[in-house]
């Protein structure tokens, strides 16, 4: 069997999947009183309708209940979008007209085309649709861990890609302070991670564990920081910036998501560490890092840090390297 042939069922059992797990064979979608394909239409009208203030008085109460188009979809063109049927669209849009959820007028630019709008009606409308929707896509990811998120979403977009669809937009990149939640999930996942990356023992768990506990149980306002790392809404990374006297402060557990990797994070992290010890008033910051981190290490040394000293030490199961950084602010 050819690796194409194999590639075309691998595909047609995902198809089987998904749509049983979605419930996209059912008659009508996330429990409305539409069909796929209607929703479909909707969701389309919704992203393609665009609306702009009256312009002329006589238009003040047609607006009060229908939207005011400055652009908008022509049925052939949401026929050719969603390669369906001209006369099958037509239908499903008399029923969306008679229901009072679309308007379908003249184009201003161009009177012989007929363009299409959601009504306040039908916005409504499709706002529960996306809201049902969503919920039940929340619920098909429930069980996946947060450090799943980013691998699942990297391979839909890819599989997108690889099938002619769009690239995808940068994904935005926030640094956030610490809240609830956030200082264990960063011991969990650098457990984790250094277990499957090098193999280091429950040791080194205890001694992030421990490291978290006395940020949190002696935290020091103003003089002490925790940044998350979020990337499209999804914990993608972390640094702790903590207090060692009244002018050094130390970083510690810089770490990156392995399917976040390669975006800068990293270099964003040290570099909020560094920007926020100048602004309170610290006069250097200092590190502790093993040579077998490489990563981490070429980000410590492009922002500018010097080692000062290594020892041998045998820790979390490993014979390692160990070595002293200092930043000089």
């Amino acid at each position: 069997m050819s690796d194409r042939t194999e590639l075309i069922g691998e595909i047609r059992r995902f198809n089987r999947f998904y749509t049983r797990t979605t419930g996209l064979l059912e008659e009508t979608l996330t429990a409305s009183p539409y069909t796929l394909t209607e929703a479909r239409v909707l969701f389309e009208l919704g992203h393609r309708t665009s609306r702009a203030a009256p312009q002329f008085a006589g238009e003040q109460e047609f607006a009060a209940s229908a939207t005011v188009l400055s652009a908008g979809p022509a049925a052939s063109e949401i026929a050719e979008e969603l390669r369906l049927d001209p006369a099958y669209l037509t239908r499903i849009l008399r029923k969306f007209e008679a229901a009072g959820l679309i308007d379908v007028r003249a184009d201003p630019a161009d009177g012989r085309r007929r363009i299409i709008a959601l009504t306040a009606s039908g916005e409504a409308e499709l706002g529960e649709l996306q809201a049902a929707a969503n919920k039940d896509v929340a619920r098909l990811i429930q069980s996946l861990p947060d450090e799943k998120l980013h691998e699942l979403s990297h391979a839909l977009q890819k599989t997108a890609e690889l099938l002619g669809g769009p690239a995808r937009e940068k994904p935005q990149l926030i640094l956030r302070p610490h809240r609830a939640g956030d200082v264990g999930w960063v011991v969990y996942r650098q457990a984790v991670l250094y277990a499957e990356e090098y193999g280091w023992d429950l040791t080194y768990e205890a001694l992030v564990a421990e490291i978290g506990a006395s940020f949190i149980r002696n935290f020091v306002p103003g003089k002490e920081f925790c940044w998350i790392a979020e990337l499209d809404g999804v914990r993608a990374g972390a640094v702790f910036l903590v207090r060692k006297s009244e002018e050094e402060a130390q970083l510690r557990l810089l770490h990156v998501e392995r399917e976040a990797r390669g975006l800068g994070i990293g270099s964003k992290l040290v570099a909020q560490c560094m920007e926020t010890a100048r602004r309170v008033g610290y006069r250097k910051m200092v590190l502790w890092t093993n040579d077998v981190l490489a990563d981490a290490r070429r980000i410590y040394e492009r922002a500018g840090f010097k080692l000062v000293s290594e020892e041998r030490h045998h820790s979390f199961g490993k014979d390692l390297n160990g070595q002293f950084w200092e930043l000089a602010l």
